[in-house]
């Protein structure tokens, strides 16, 4: 302070004298001896004042710079010492705070009201996210409580500055309104409620058998949304093909090494799941198992006192099991309930062996194979005898068409029957080429070929529309086996045919369909088959199983196919 006081009057002194008064009152020229000490008590009165005047303008600066760094706290954090109303800021306020000096910021009102959920723009997302019902609800949403007051990045949904608490539901509504409005999605996503012109009718709305669009001007909205709700394919791609030669494949555990059997093997086949395995055979027991190429556990095992196994098969739709031996009755085991059913003797018959019979593909019928050449018609629903077929001489296989309504039978006398199972009648009949007795049938998934073998090892591969048209060669004969070919069978994709003997070791080829050759690394030369009697593959070709006379079933993974 006295460093002030002495510098102050000099300072005084000198400004007073640049300045000019021009009336000084008249108390002032009479005590002019006593100038001196008049002027430093006014100096110092002067100085006191300014002191005071820099004061306050510091401390309203103070409280400026103060106000302005919470207000920016607020917009870069969230509001956090005042919370700002949304889109009701007041727009003096910023320009002050830039005419006081903070030009380094400024506020960007623009993307405020944007990322901001008003009111009337959140009522209008909210209908549309209600528009569609929702497949699953949780029942805790109603009665959670969230507070978006207290997370800052929570404020946003707010529609009320001094909103807190709303219920689980009005947060999810809220959150997904935020999202809508945020990332409102690509035109051609969107789901038209009015038509539009489209400029690519023409083209999209192709009838091309090949693809299916679906684009502008939604006709059928349900049905696109029940696409989208199933787990299904919606398109079904042409699989590559699989190359003649040589097949690559795996060999992996045994299917039932869990528990081996301890009689031959009549039957393996998989369930339409493609992870359940049948097996059943001469020591009366049906066992299940769940194959995954590694462990394949054993599920169940059921035992039939007084039946030894000839056959078993599911029902396609995989509801139920038949299983049949040389008795005049047969079994039924519901894989639901899990409960076996025994049926017969049918009503009018005297069979003494259901031994040999096939299953539908639309699982309403089963045939079985009597005597005299006989052919049995059973519901599988009711499993009554609802129709009979009659054949020149003794019948000894089956195979239905692709589509159930047709049968294919072969027996004692050389010729192939179709029937027509709606009218009972037989529409074709023609000898199987170079065969004395037909031992085997099997027709391919896709309905265009059949196979034939005979108890001389020559098995015969027909198109069938030729055949049916007048045509009698077949297009190829397979020379493969020299004894009688007891089993056939297509798989999946019509690719491969498994031709097999039983009275031979070793005594099982793959047929190579497309090229009509034998694939020449198979039968594996380091691992003995035993005696093949049965085999099968998976719905989707990746595993072939193989059952022998040994108990064992063998299994393969087929490497040119990726499901199972």
């Amino acid at each position: 302070m006295s460093l002030i006081l002495q510098n102050i009057p000099s300072a005084f002194k000198s400004n007073k004298s640049k300045r000019e008064v021009p009336d000084e009152p008249a108390f002032m020229q009479a005590n002019d001896e006593n100038g001196d000490g008049k002027e430093m008590s006014l100096d110092v009165m002067r100085v006191d004042k300014r002191k005071k005047q820099r004061n306050e303008v510091d401390e309203k600066d103070a409280v400026e710079q103060e106000k302005e760094m919470k207000k920016l706290e607020s917009f870069l954090f969230g509001s956090i010492h005042a919370p700002v109303e949304f889109g009701k800021e007041d727009e003096d306020e910023a320009g002050d705070a830039v005419d006081n000096g903070s030009s380094l910021f400024f506020v960007d009102r623009s993307a405020n009201n944007v990322l901001s959920v008003d009111e009337d723009d959140g009522e209008v997302l909210e209908e549309e996210t209600k528009q569609r019902k929702a497949v699953w609800e949780d029942d805790e949403e109603a009665k959670a409580n969230v507070n978006i007051a207290r997370v800052n990045r929570l404020r946003k949904l707010r529609k009320e500055e001094d909103e807190s608490l709303i219920s689980g539901s009005e947060y999810v509504s809220r959150l997904r309104a935020q999202h809508v409005k945020l990332n409102p999605g690509t035109e051609w996503a969107q789901l038209d409620s009015e038509p539009r012109n489209n400029i690519y009718s023409d083209d999209e709305s192709s009838d091309d058998e090949d693809r299916a669009v679906v684009a502008r001007g939604y006709k059928d909205v349900g049905a696109v949304d029940d696409l989208l709700r199933t787990n299904e394919d919606l398109v079904v791609k042409s699989s590559s093909k699989l190359l003649p030669g040589l097949l690559e494949y795996s060999i992996l555990t045994d299917a039932n090494a869990e528990e081996p059997s301890n009689g031959p093997i009549n039957s393996v086949q998989f369930h339409r799941n493609a992870q359940l395995l049948l097996t059943a055979g001469l020591d009366r027991r049906l066992r299940f198992f769940q194959i995954d190429g590694k462990r394949n556990a054993k599920i169940e095992s059921i035992f039939i006192d007084d039946c030894p196994i000839r056959k078993a098969a599911f029902l396609p739709d995989g509801s139920q099991v038949i299983i049949a031996g040389r008795r005049k009755f047969f079994y039924s085991f519901d894989l639901v309930k899990a409960k076996v059913d025994r049926i017969g003797p049918l009503v009018g018959r005297e069979e003494k062996s259901l031994e040999v019979f096939e299953v539908s593909p639309d699982s309403s019928t089963i045939a079985f194979v009597g005597n005299e050449g006989y052919i049995l018609l059973v519901s599988s629903k009711t499993k009554e005898l609802i129709g009979t077929l009659k054949m020149n001489g003794t019948a000894r296989s089956l195979a239905f068409s692709e589509d159930g309504k047709q049968l294919l039978s072969s027996g004692g006398d050389g010729q192939i029957y179709h029937w027509d199972l709606r009218t009972g009648a037989c529409f074709h009949k023609a000898v199987d080429e170079g065969c004395i007795n037909g031992t085997a049938l099997c027709t391919s998934p896709n309905g265009k070929l059949f196979a034939a073998g005979s108890d001389s090892g020559i098995v015969n591969i027909y198109n069938r529309e030729e055949f049916l048209g007048g045509k009698r060669k077949p297009i190829k004969t397979v020379e493969n086996l020299t004894t009688k070919v007891d089993f056939l069978k297509f798989n999946t994709d019509s690719q491969i045919l498994a031709i097999c003997s039983s009275m031979k070791k070793n005594s099982l080829k793959l047929v190579h369909v497309p090229s009509l050759t034998v694939f020449s690394n198979w039968p594996p030369q380091k691992k003995t088959l035993h005696y093949p009697r049965c085999l099968d593959f998976s719905p989707g070709g990746g595993f072939m199983a193989m059952g022998n006379a040994a108990g064992k079933v063998l299994l393969y993974k087929l490497h040119h196919y990726h499901d199972a």
